[in-house]
């Protein structure tokens, strides 16, 4: 089966300083596929390069077997439409309700008249556990229901692959976990492709599937696979101190 994404020979760098170097990876279809690494290694680069807002240096990224960056900006407009991405910050407007920034993507991008665009709404919000909230301001909630809102709004076109930047930064664990039951129940309920971009170990360990490695000191990947698949059988020094030395932090 085709993956849903393919990152082959890719260099990333602002300016004269390189950020990674030759990634080439797979993302499959419905997995649920981390990107770790320590902070400052490039994580969040690299999902910016994936999702539309930074060109790479060199080397591909396909979208269903599409090279999206020899696209011209028209048709890599139409491929942004098949991710939706949920933020480190939500990224919510803070001027507009809940349900006003769900609505958005759909009033811009779709022709559903304004009953519809409700329902729609109502729908999302019911899928993230925030029926009661349309009416709130973001500065109205908790951290955990404005991370829900930001997902409710990155479900609003329904994509294909959704993009998760550290989901689980700020909350406390509880929320975490409830966070994470919710990513799977989409990937399961929805059949979405997840990219989850983190580097916290008790989360990557209940959801993750399948990931890569970028280590800082190289600038490239250096283990691909599962979380516990790296934790368990790569000797890569900064593989196992990230995974081991974490892990150990968490479950204490």
């Amino acid at each position: 089966m085709r993956p849903v994404l393919a990152v082959n020979a890719l260099t990333l760098a602002y300016g004269t300083k390189v950020i990674q170097h030759d990634l080439d990876f797979e993302v499959p279809r419905g997995s649920i596929f981390a990107v770790m690494g320590g902070s400052g290694c490039g994580k969040s680069t690299l999902l910016q390069a994936m999702i539309g807002l930074l060109r790479p240096r060199s080397g591909t990224i396909h979208v269903e077997g599409e090279d999206y960056w020899a696209c011209s900006a028209a048709r890599r407009a139409v491929i942004d439409r098949r991710f939706g991405v949920l933020f480190q910050s939500s990224a919510l407007w803070s001027a507009m309700t809940v349900g006003e920034n769900v609505a958005l993507p759909m009033q811009m991008f779709t022709r559903l008249d304004a009953n519809a665009v409700h329902r729609a709404v109502e729908f999302k919000l019911g899928l993230v556990g925030l029926d009661d909230a349309i009416d709130l301001r973001p500065s109205e909630l908790s951290g955990g229901m404005r991370k829900r809102a930001g997902l409710a709004r990155a479900l609003a076109l329904d994509p294909d692959v959704l993009f998760f930047d550290e989901p689980s930064a700020g909350l406390d664990p509880v929320t975490s976990r409830r966070l994470d039951d919710l990513i799977v129940n989409l990937r399961d309920g929805l059949g979405a492709t997840i990219v989850l971009v983190s580097h916290e170990l008790p989360s990557l360990f209940a959801i993750a599937d399948d990931g890569v490695f970028l280590d800082g000191e190289t600038k490239t990947a250096i283990a691909h696979g599962s979380p516990a698949r790296m934790r368990d059988t790569c000797h890569a020094p900064a593989v196992a101190a990230f995974m081991h030395r974490e892990w150990v932090g968490a479950a204490s």
